[in-house]
């Protein structure tokens, strides 16, 4: 079984979100033994934001990417018991439902339960932005 940065590599749909992993130096932390919960945002995801802006500044880049990533193993239907999620960035992610589907913050699920050697990823629709931690109006 691969590890995170190898799946989404290997995937071709989030080459935004390896670009950004690199610039960062976060990538590295996706090889590491884990266990993590990654929302890993598709290039479809990426291209509602401005990522060019987002990049200006590293250390607000890092903790953009961070807001993504939990320490442990949280499958979908583990998530859907919280209704907020500790991230790596010091924030919580929000968790409620809409329509009878699990939201996260600003996101839906893509595809989750993507199982990895050290851990999951739950591709998402939406990038998390940590400025508006656990609120999002309902026009986002």
């Amino acid at each position: 079984m691969k590890d995170i940065l190898e799946t989404l590599t290997e995937d071709g749909s989030f080459s935004t979100l390896i670009a950004a992993l690199n610039t960062t130096g976060l990538a590295d932390k996706l090889k590491e033994a884990g266990p993590f919960t990654f929302f890993a945002p598709n290039d479809e995801a990426f291209r509602r934001v401005n990522v060019d802006e987002m990049a200006r500044d590293k250390g607000t880049f890092t903790n953009i990417l961070l807001y993504h990533l939990m320490t442990g193993k949280m499958m979908s239907s583990d998530i859907g018991a919280h209704e907020s999620l500790y991230t790596e960035c010091g924030k919580s992610l929000t968790v409620h439902l809409e329509e009878g589907r699990p939201v996260i913050d600003n996101a839906k699920y893509v595809r989750p339960d993507v199982e990895c050697s050290n851990g999951v990823i739950h591709v998402i629709d939406n990038v998390f932005l940590p400025q508006f931690s656990g609120w999002y109006c309902g026009c986002c």
